[in-house]
């Protein structure tokens, strides 16, 4: 008999959208968690999905990049919906017409920056003159005493980056240099407190739309899919609150090691991400408390948890600084089932997911095994190779998750497209196709796979090429900006939709409620 997994929650199969919410539509500049999220929700229940994923909800910095947050535990204020803040008197409609003077085509990151902070400034003294009025089902005094533990060490980290003129942690005085130190200076928090409760209100705004948002996709029967970096960024009020937790120079506050990845056939250099390593033995010590109070605060807003990087749990790649690539550096061990027996522990129903991908030695594969969770694999990894790949369809496992691609790959088109004509031939043989609607016949190959769970991104069911990508890894700047326009979703409402569902009901995919009424 086989050892008892700590996690089995994957016994359905299903299928789901891959769509981070910058990408939605609309006139705010950036995709919000407004009436263009309501109406990707209806597209969702109309096509027979179960599952919306995203990537990291966090405040972003310097990059753009979800996976590089101020904040492991905060939300990005970028998100918030400024028509409903209007539509509740803390700004007049008319206020939005900066933001409805940039780009609807892209994210425009920087217009943002110089339009949207002024206008959430606006709304907060509004608020905060108003007495602090209740916003959704919690009252602002409640959702502060509910989420303290982090919300007030990032409130004052983000007022005294504003106050250095947003200058690294690092970079401060020796007595801001810590929430331990900063906290214990009265006139300092007694001068930061109107900027640090704005940052509380913003955070406030956000956790009530966000969950009113979370609700209507519950009604619809759609699970949210959230995304958990293994690192956080070393600028963040995470390390900066807690740096006995992480593997930091005493007299500096700066990373000793940093995290990547060794050489290997995709880079001779390997990849250096330069984000700080964590104390392991402190986190044992201390039973994983500030991963637990992590992991809790994320299912507070998704339903599922992807987390990224797995093999980081079993060893690590440590990259002594400093460093201009990651060549040079050693595997040290990771914190192995002892970790996920915590979060079991706390968290005995989580649904979580491995993001696996990449070259897995046989303790890794172990580890995902005596866990229980569902690893993914990427159909574009798929081909080009010999038939033992892991990722080609009759190799896959049922608790498993299948993608066409994700995040940080070319759309399906695009890749196909690009791809060498050796690879081009074996995905035409393979699913027997003639490659003229590659991106359709990945998502049709992904639904028939026996992968219980199967995402596909929306710019694949547009049938989108390269100049629609999402992310490029390594690719420094120009990334996180693409939007769909509202015309194209409402073309797949119809007969698109229609035929998504047939699909899922021909695979097996439908959503539980859908199937319990078709037997009836």
């Amino acid at each position: 008999m086989a050892a008892e997994r700590l996690f089995d929650w994957l016994d359905h199969r299903g299928a789901g959208v891959l769509l981070h919410p910058t990408s939605l539509p609309g006139d705010q500049g950036i995709g919000t968690m407004g009436q263009e999220a309501h109406r990707f929700l209806d597209f969702l229940q109309a096509a027979g999905f179960s599952y919306w994923q995203i990537c990291p909800l966090g405040p972003t910095g310097y990059g753009d990049s979800p996976y590089q947050c101020f904040s492991a535990f905060a939300g990005n204020p970028y998100l918030i919906d400024l028509r409903e803040v209007a539509e509740r008197g803390y700004l007049d409609l008319s206020d939005l017409e900066p933001l409805r003077r940039l780009s609807t085509d892209r994210v425009d990151f920087g217009g943002l920056w110089e339009t949207k902070w002024k206008l959430l400034e606006a709304a907060h003294q509004r608020f905060a003159a108003a007495g602090s009025p209740d916003w959704g089902e919690i009252s602002y005094e409640a959702f502060r005493a509910r989420e303290s533990d982090w919300l007030e060490s990032y409130a004052l980290f983000m007022a005294l980056k504003r106050h250095h003129g947003g200058r690294p942690w690092t970079e401060w005085p020796s007595e801001h240099r810590t929430f331990a130190a900063a906290s214990r200076s009265a006139p300092l928090r007694e001068s930061l407190e109107p900027a640090c409760d704005a940052y509380r209100f913003y955070q406030y705004v956000f956790f009530g739309q966000w969950q009113a948002l979370r609700e209507e996709a519950s009604v619809r029967g759609v699970e949210i899919i959230g995304d958990i970096p293994i690192f956080v960024a070393a600028d963040s009020a995470d390390v900066w609150a807690h740096p006995e937790l992480f593997d930091l120079d005493p007299a500096s506050g700066k990373p000793r090691n940093v995290a990547g990845v060794p050489p290997d056939y995709f880079s001779a250099d390997g990849q250096l991400w330069g984000n700080p390593l964590y104390a392991w033995r402190r986190h044992a010590e201390e039973n994983y408390k500030w991963w637990r109070a992590r992991i809790g605060a994320s299912f507070r807003l998704c339903d599922i948890l992807r987390i990224d990087h797995f093999r980081g749990f079993d060893e690590y790649w440590e990259v002594p600084l400093p460093a201009e690539n990651a060549r040079e550096g050693k595997w040290r061990t990771g914190p192995g089932l002892k970790f996920f027996s915590s979060i079991k522990e706390r968290y005995p129903d989580a649904k979580i997911i491995a993001e696996d991908l990449g070259i897995l030695t046989p303790n890794v594969e172990e580890l995902r095994e005596k866990s229980g969770l569902p690893g993914m694999a990427v159909l574009q990894f798929a081909f080009g190779g010999k038939p033992d790949n892991l990722y080609l369809p009759h190799n896959l496992k049922a608790n498993s998750v299948i993608y066409a691609g994700t995040h940080d790959n070319d759309t399906t088109r695009g890749w196909y497209e690009s791809a060498d004509e050796r690879t081009k031939d074996h995905v035409r043989r393979y699913l027997r196709i003639d490659g003229r609607d590659v991106a359709w016949d990945f998502v049709r190959a992904a639904y028939g796979s026996v992968s219980r769970l199967a995402i596909v991104t929306l710019q694949d069911l547009l049938n989108l090429g390269s100049d629609c990508r999402l992310n490029t890894p390594g690719k420094a700047a120009g990334n996180w900006g693409w939007r769909y326009k509202q015309e194209q979703l409402d073309k797949l409402f119809g007969g698109t939709a229609v035929y998504l569902k047939q699909l899922a009901d021909l695979c097996g995919r439908l959503p539980p409620a859908e199937k319990e009424e078709e037997t009836k």
